[in-house]
């Protein structure tokens, strides 16, 4: 039973009830009215992989210049993480499309993107895993964000035109909600990142 209660995994589904919640009393939207919950959800899950990502490069690249263990078991732990929230974003963003704009437009480019780099992703993750190679993951990691932030920073953007239409509002409540709720996404990959750390050493 206290094995039950320190498990990662069931601090990840108590906080995601509380995402959940908190999503479901979002405040509403002029256009989209209370469909713009979902979209500060993707928004928040997509922002939080982003941040893992980054994340399991910086830890990867202090574990090559510092050749700490430890240091690279957290750049597994922080990639395979941010891979399963980049993944799950996927149907957050597609249910968001089709609540508030009632279709899916698969071919917007920067969605094909983010598609792209689920399947790429997780065949990498995958695979790193299996070579259980140290130097090879966090070489992986820092290169996939690099290629990642540079894809999508020259991608045509359609549904996603910048800069953040909820930063650049100037509505206060809905700024402190999407912030509130990055906080509680963050908070949930902290106990997914916890699940995935390797638990022996080389």
């Amino acid at each position: 039973m206290s094995k039950l209660k320190n498990s990662p995994l069931l601090s990840f589904f108590l906080t995601l009830l509380a995402i959940i919640v908190t999503t479901f009393f979002g405040p509403e939207e002029a256009t989209l009215g209370a469909g713009v919950r979902l979209v500060y959800l993707h928004g928040a899950w997509v922002m939080t992989a982003e941040l893992l990502f980054i994340l399991a490069a910086l830890a990867g690249l202090i574990a090559l210049i510092m050749r700490k263990e430890v240091f690279h078991r957290w750049s597994a732990a922080l990639g395979r993480s941010g891979i399963f929230y980049w993944i799950t974003y996927l149907p957050l963003s597609m249910w968001a499309m089709q609540s508030n704009w009632n279709g899916l437009f698969l071919a917007e480019p920067r969605f094909r993107f983010a598609m792209t780099f689920a399947i790429v992703g997780l065949l990498l993750q995958i695979g790193l895993w299996m070579l259980d190679i140290n130097w090879l993951t966090a070489t992986a990691n820092i290169l996939f964000i690099i290629i990642l932030r540079y894809t999508f920073a020259n991608a045509e953007n359609i549904m996603h035109p910048p800069p953040s239409p909820i930063f650049n509002s100037g509505n206060w409540t809905i700024i402190s909600f999407f912030v509130g709720l990055n906080l509680l996404a963050w908070l949930s990959s902290y106990f997914v990142t916890r699940f995935f750390l390797p638990k022996t050493n080389h």
